[in-house]
């Protein structure tokens, strides 16, 4: 029993690692299941059997690609750092393999939600909540990921676009700098700002708050959220 389960796993990886080389050898260019299986030395029933198809295969070294660089935030230190720290690793990633980042992001249906970048807005959340409990946000935190998260996909996909030796490495920098000065408080001398401070108040009311109703919650929100807008 055991050397079938080690069997089956093998089979699974080696797909994997021959779909994964065929998608850096081909570019933009197609790849066939045929080439995939005579790589990993199966027959096209094995395929299916561990993927369901061509495309679930694809969908499981595209996820196994994003996996490298969506990594848990480390605990400690300024969350804007490890916030900026994430952006230079995504765009990173993007230009060591433009192959599997363009299948990753290229492939999106209008009104469809990419469901592979959710694990990367997630900890994106993470980082960034803790900034709106604290007055350093001018939106919510989940609105802070959502745009942060679609800035730093744009920019990397725009550097893949142009050749090599075009790219301007500053560019992605000048950009990041650009979206955090647009979600980050100001820090006047007297404390932060009243829009950054009742986006704080907003986040906080995330919690169970008993003092307050759900209604009288909501409806502080409603207000709250008019204050930071």
């Amino acid at each position: 029993m055991a050397g079938r389960s080690s069997n089956a796993t093998s089979t699974r990886d080696r797909l994997l690692l021959a779909a994964g080389q065929l998608l850096h050898e081909a570019g933009d260019g197609p790849v066939s299941t045929r080439a995939i299986c005579e790589r990993a030395g199966v027959q096209a029933p094995t395929l299916y059997h561990h993927f369901g198809s061509k495309q679930g295969l694809l969908d499981a070294v595209v996820n196994y690609g994003f996996t490298q660089y969506v990594q848990a935030p480390d605990g400690g230190g300024d969350p804007v750092d490890r916030i900026r720290a994430g952006w230079d690793r995504h765009v990173e990633y993007g230009l060591a393999h433009p192959a599997f980042y363009v299948l990753l992001y290229g492939q999106i249906e209008p009104g469809v939600p990419c469901n592979l970048t959710s694990s990367a807005e997630a900890m994106l959340l993470e980082l960034f909540t803790p900034l709106a409990r604290e007055g350093r946000l001018r939106v919510k935190a989940a609105e802070a990921a959502r745009q942060f998260a679609a800035a730093n996909s744009g920019v990397t996909l725009s550097l893949i676009a142009r050749p090599e030796d075009d790219r301007a490495p500053a560019m992605s920098a000048q950009v990041r700098e650009s979206v955090l000065a647009g979600l980050l408080a100001d820090e006047p001398t007297g404390g932060s700002s009243v829009g950054a401070l009742a986006v704080a108040l907003s986040t906080a009311l995330a919690d169970d708050v008993e003092a307050l109703t759900t209604t009288e919650r909501q409806m502080l929100r409603e207000w709250l959220h008019r204050i930071a807008g």
